[in-house]
């Protein structure tokens, strides 16, 4: 008889999944998620581009704004309320750019989410996006 691979490992308890998978969704968002808070009016979060200055004046997500993440400090985010919300995001799936936003911004004290995918897939799903070269900016940096 051929051993599971899937079951080589036990599944957790119902309890330690749902503790997991609160943990997870605590810290992450989508494109999807983030779009229809915006088309609802819902404003109760900053989305944040984490990116270079110049990959966010080429192309945005609608409504973001720019902050790369090696210029978040103190002072940098000084006049910026710690009540709201900040959802940051990179390049993909594949940058961690927004990871490290994250952490450096909750270690300032906000409250932060990812958005899972980046750029990359906010264009994917044909989010309405900003910017100097929209068409003609890369898919990922």
């Amino acid at each position: 008889m051929t051993r599971s691979l899937v079951l080589e490992t036990p599944a957790a308890e119902p309890a330690a999944i749902t503790r997991h998978y609160l943990a997870k969704l605590s810290v992450e968002t989508d494109p999807s998620d983030v779009h229809h808070d915006q088309l609802s009016g819902q404003d109760h979060f900053l989305l944040l581009d984490v990116r270079a200055s110049s990959a966010y004046e080429d192309c945005h997500a609608a409504g973001a704004l720019s902050m790369p993440y090696r210029e978040i400090s103190t002072e940098s985010t000084a006049d910026w309320s710690k009540d709201r919300l900040i959802v940051v995001y990179c390049w993909s799936p594949a940058c961690n750019g927004g990871a490290k936003a994250a952490l450096r911004l909750s270690e300032l004290g906000f409250q932060v989410k990812e958005m899972l995918g980046g750029i990359e897939y906010w264009r994917r799903e044909g989010f309405p996006v900003e910017g100097s070269s929209v068409t003609a900016a890369p898919l990922v940096g």
